[in-house]
């Protein structure tokens, strides 16, 4: 691949109906850039015909690369093998469903060109023909994940950018089992401009990932990328504590000069119940942060390619 050339990291799981339109569209824009590129399409185990696409596009096109998982290990695991395997000097990652407009990437590309920034990454200014209570919870999330921690995580923020090869070197060299890619591209720096559009709808198919699903990957990025739920839970118990010392007091001085004894079995009992209940949050939260841990000792490789008709591949990684 000549200098300049770009690497685009398709990540599919069960995509067979909206591929076919995404390689005509994003083909059409990059044969227009006139710039040598290669297109890394990576099969998460998906359980439609989407693997069968892939091998006819590479059939057709040489610049097509396709890597093929024994299982579904997740979008993580699929960009990560992309920035593994990716050999040009520029890396973007896009989805499938062309929710990802190619036709930003002329625009992205010369930025990075200019030397000026080292990384362009795509914001949704709206959400538009979303569910408003998806829509509330998503910039909901955006806005707490941005302040408990120090990456660059903006609002309407796509996995969606394209990047210079320093920065992909950067992301394959953080090999942390437990991925958060939108945490990870803010924490390794790197100058960054923030490309704003349009919200675009899915050309073909279905979203994969379902409401709880979602409340599962935000959970993910604040324990991944921050502290602060386990100094919530230190401050929760101490602020507990010095309440029970107040009430303590309280009854203590009420009964001395009162003789009022201190009665209420069933105020007693939820006051226990509350108790325990907090007690068990925070074992909780200590317990999110454990079995990332577990996970991390384990030393299980991110990924595993069955197949693929690349001629270098690292199929574990």
């Amino acid at each position: 691949m000549r200098e300049g050339a770009i690497s685009i990291i398709v990540p599919c799981y069960n995509e067979a109906e909206a591929l076919p339109c995404f390689y005509d569209a994003v083909t059409e824009v990059l044969d227009s850039m006139q710039t040598d590129h290669e297109l890394l399409l990576i099969d998460d185990g998906s359980t439609d015909n989407t693997l069968g696409i892939m091998q006819d596009l590479a059939q057709r096109d040489s610049r097509v690369k396709y890597f093929s998982f024994s299982r579904n290990f997740g979008k993580e695991s699929a960009m990560y093998a992309g920035f593994c395997n990716a050999a040009g000097d520029y890396v973007a990652v896009m989805d499938a469903d062309l929710q990802d407009p190619p036709s930003l990437l002329p625009q992205m590309y010369e930025k990075l060109r200019s030397g000026e920034y080292d990384s362009v990454a795509a914001r949704r200014i709206n959400r538009r023909g979303e569910a408003r209570v998806r829509s509330f919870l998503s910039g909901a999330f955006y806005k707490i994940i941005d302040q408990m921690t120090d990456a660059d995580i903006r609002s309407g923020a796509r996995d969606f950018r394209l990047m210079k090869r320093e920065m992909c070197e950067a992301i394959v060299a953080m090999s942390e089992y437990n991925r958060f890619s939108k945490g990870i591209f803010g924490w390794v720096g790197f100058r960054t401009f923030w490309m704003e559009y349009e919200n675009e709808e899915r050309v073909a198919g279905s979203t994969k990932w379902s409401f709880w699903g979602l409340v599962r990957y935000a959970l993910d990025g604040i324990v991944s990328f921050s502290l602060s739920p386990l100094s919530f839970a230190s401050w929760l118990g101490f602020g507990m504590t010095l309440l029970a010392v107040v009430m303590l007091f309280f009854v203590v001085i009420r009964r001395i000069i009162f003789g009022d004894p201190v009665a209420g079995w069933a105020s007693t009992i939820c006051v226990i119940i509350f108790i325990g209940g907090l007690q068990l949050f925070c074992l909780g939260i200590i317990g999110q942060y454990i079995s990332k841990i577990y996970m991390e000792t384990k030393n299980r490789p991110h990924y595993i390619i069955a197949q693929s008709n690349a001629d270098a591949v690292k199929k574990i990684r």
